[in-house]
């Protein structure tokens, strides 16, 4: 036993110092360090499942304990469209595998080789194939959540309101129940990053890839989860996706958490870091609540200590 207590510690040791030496930011940091303070905390987790025929359309699934069938969180990870893989983002999976949800984290194509719509049609195809197989995995099909970090929040609030993509995908424009976004871009004309250029080359009419320009009254539940010390995608996008959700009628709301940057919000997932803010938490209720059907529209976020949290 005193072996292993060693090992651990050791391991622990030797992760804070790569954490340290790389970037704690680093999805693949962050995993190794979920790992390493999880040792001996089991979970079943289905890898490598096709959701269509190219290499990069493969994803898996965090099942966890108990009897289904549970409700769905499709998690998108982020990268700027065009880096970033399902595996480095275990520590999401556990994460929300703790929270009682089945968790299903989707690789997609990534730009400049495959810029716009193809980020997008492979997210509509891991929902199509989450809709018609999760069920078989203990999954429930119709309590689907869909949420993601940056570009990945980017393509799950684009599903969630621009119908059409799911519908061309054959899971249905309704399929999704909430939207989570985390540190998303979601009205972010002029296009000025070379990476995000790169994404969206070719687009004739730039509104078309915004997710604000899809809002509707109908649009699925949506919280979106932003920092104020974000310098890389602004807290105004969150704001003002938000406002215009609720002008028509759609329910929002906003969680903007004080001295988090764009990375703080992901991290906050990884078990080592929750203490810098109650992501985890806020997504989980939201989705059990409003993905379920179980709490009043708009019903506003409590101010969580370190946090400024607001309805919109």
């Amino acid at each position: 036993m005193a072996t292993a207590t060693m090992a651990i510690l050791f391991l622990m040791a030797l992760a804070l110092f790569v954490g340290w030496q790389v970037r704690w930011s680093q999805p693949g940091v962050l995993d190794l360090l979920d790992r390493i303070y999880r040792l001996g905390i089991r979970g079943r987790v289905v890898r490598d499942v096709a959701y269509g025929p190219l290499a990069r359309e493969k994803l898996d699934i965090w099942v966890p304990e108990g009897p289904g069938p549970h409700p769905v969180v499709v998690f998108l990870h982020g990268g700027g469209w065009n880096t970033g893989d399902r595996q480095a983002y275990g520590f999401a999976g556990r994460a929300l595998t703790e929270k009682g949800f089945m968790a299903v984290l989707p690789d997609y194509r990534l730009a400049p080789e495959n810029p716009f719509p193809a980020f997008i049609e492979d997210g509509a195809a891991a929902v199509a194939w989450v809709r018609a197989h999760i069920a078989v995995h203990g999954g429930d099909p119709e309590r689907i959540t869909l949420s993601g970090h940056s570009a990945g929040a980017h393509i799950a609030a684009m599903l969630a309101l621009d119908g059409q993509w799911l519908e061309k995908a054959g899971a249905g424009a309704n399929a999704v129940k909430a939207f989570v976004g985390l540190s998303g871009p979601y009205d972010f004309l002029p296009f000025e990053s070379e990476r995000t250029r790169q994404a969206f080359e070719g687009v004739v009419f730039p509104e078309t890839v915004q997710p604000i320009s899809f809002v509707r009254p109908d649009a699925p539940p949506c919280l979106l989860i932003t920092g104020d010390a974000d310098t890389v995608v602004l807290p105004r996008n969150s704001r003002s996706l938000a406002a215009e959700l609720t002008r028509q009628g759609a329910r929002a709301q906003v969680i903007t958490y004080t001295g988090l940057n764009h990375a703080d919000t992901v991290m906050a997932l990884s078990r080592p870091f929750r203490g810098k803010a109650d992501v985890l938490q806020d997504l989980a209720d939201f989705a059990l609540g409003e993905g379920g059907q179980k709490r009043a529209p708009n019903a506003p976020s409590q101010t969580a200590s370190g946090a400024a949290s607001a309805a919109a």
